[in-house]
C-alpha cells in the first residue's frame, strides 16, 4: 500500500514557475514509476510528465521544455518543477504511483493522490 500526499499548487500569473510535491508512504517506493496526471473542469485526466524506477523522465508534449519531473528515492517523493506557466495549465494535479513501470494511460496506475489545484491567471 502506498499512500500519497500533494502540496504546491496554488494561484499563479502567467508566466510564473510553481513547484509541486509528492510525498509517499512506504518502504517500496523506489519500486514504483511516478508520475503527474491533471484534470480541468469538463475534461479527461491527462498525463503531464512521468519518471521510470531508473528515473528516466517522459513528458507530454504540453509539459517539454517547461516542466520537469524528478524523484528522490531516498526521501520518497517527486516533484514537477513549472515554468513559464500558461492559463490553460490550470487544472487539478495528481501524484500516482505504478507499481508495472511508466504506463501513459491513468486507468494503468495503482495508486493515487488526492490532488493540488493549480489556477494560473492571464
Amino acid at each position: 500500500q502506498v499512500q500519497l500526499l500533494e502540496s504546491g499548487g496554488g494561484l499563479v500569473q502567467a508566466g510564473g514557475s510553481l513547484r509541486l510535491s509528492c510525498a509517499a508512504s512506504g518502504r517500496t517506493f523506489s519500486t514504483y514509476a511516478m508520475a503527474w496526471f491533471r484534470q480541468a473542469p469538463g475534461k479527461q485526466r491527462e498525463l503531464v510528465a512521468g519518471i521510470s524506477r531508473g528515473g528516466t523522465t517522459y513528458y507530454a508534449d504540453s509539459a517539454k521544455g517547461r516542466f520537469t519531473i524528478s524523484r528522490d528515492n531516498a526521501k520518497n517523493t517527486i516533484d514537477l518543477q513549472m515554468n513559464s506557466l500558461k492559463p490553460e495549465d490550470t487544472a487539478n494535479y495528481y501524484c500516482a504511483a505504478n507499481r508495472a513501470g511508466y504506463r501513459t494511460n491513468s486507468r494503468d496506475y495503482d495508486y493515487w493522490g488526492q490532488g493540488t489545484q493549480v489556477t494560473v491567471s492571464s
